[in-house]
């Protein structure tokens, strides 16, 4: 019997990245999952490849930073499957100008993306998807748990960037370290009512939002000397996190940052 047996899981960001590796380590876990996704092509495309494992999956089309558009996506789920029992809020962007699943490209100039050279929609657009977007997941997550009286896990994506400055990635650092907090703040207000919050911050993975760095000689250098374990981490590691914090495995643990980034001291 899996892990997430007759569990019916939600993830924003589930057609790429660490969503989607998420989702198929939870499909093999009995999980029922939904991914929800801005990029209807690739998400279709998903689901399918998904169903594959044999498990039930179902592709919804969302866009984090509206919440009418998040609201019609939990109460689809609710209306499919009668609860949520886990909600991962994988959602994200690196900049303002990524696109879920693309590579994400290094600027030559190395001030490029610095904070001075920032407008300010550009940083409201990292806001609203990282730090925003999440909000808006975990408030619907909780409404819908505490309705359908769920004892339900709650699990948020940030990022060693959330501990770490980052040149170039302000607005990213700022989003993930908010997510960070949400997270812990959130615990403290309902893990009395058996709803469970925790995040996932984690270090250099293979994903499309980290091809850039990978494809760079000075970017893979960089990681390394960022990283005592002298590699890039790979979206099942992650997915192990997340199906932990999903499950049972995970009952006392609430308010936590879990970072699996190969050594990186978090103070």
């Amino acid at each position: 019997m899996g892990k997430l047996e007759k569990k019916v899981a939600l993830i924003t960001g589930g057609v790429s990245g660490l969503g989607r590796a998420s989702a198929q380590k939870f499909i093999e876990e009995g999980a029922a999952v939904v991914i929800a996704d801005i990029d209807t092509d690739k998400g279709k495309n998903a689901e399918a490849d998904l169903s594959l494992l044999g498990g039930e999956v179902v592709f919804m089309e969302i866009d984090v930073t509206d919440e009418t558009s998040q609201a019609e996506v939990f109460r689809e789920t609710v209306e499919r499957f009668s609860r949520v029992d886990v909600v991962v809020a994988a959602a994200g962007v690196s900049s303002a100008n990524y696109v879920s699943g693309q590579v994400n490209e290094r600027s030559e100039d190395p001030e490029a993306n610095f904070l001075f050279n920032k407008s300010v929609e550009e940083w409201r657009r990292v806001l609203d998807v990282n730090l925003t977007g999440v909000m808006l997941t975990n408030q619907l997550a909780v409404r819908s748990m505490i309705e359908l009286n769920v004892k339900g896990s709650i699990i948020n994506i940030a990022s060693i960037a959330g501990k770490r400055p980052l040149p170039g990635a302000t607005d990213y650092c700022v989003s993930k370290s908010g997510v960070i907090s949400l997270t812990q703040n959130l615990s403290a207000e309902v893990c009395m009512r058996g709803i469970r919050v925790n995040a996932i911050g984690p270090g250099f993975i293979e994903t499309p939002m980290t091809a850039g760095i990978r494809q760079s000689e000075e970017g893979v250098d960089m990681v390394m000397a960022m990283t005592p374990m002298s590699r890039f981490g790979v979206p099942d590691e992650i997915a192990s996190t997340a199906l932990f914090l999903a499950s049972d495995d995970s009952s006392y643990f609430s308010g936590q940052t879990l970072f699996p980034n190969g050594g990186m001291y978090v103070g």
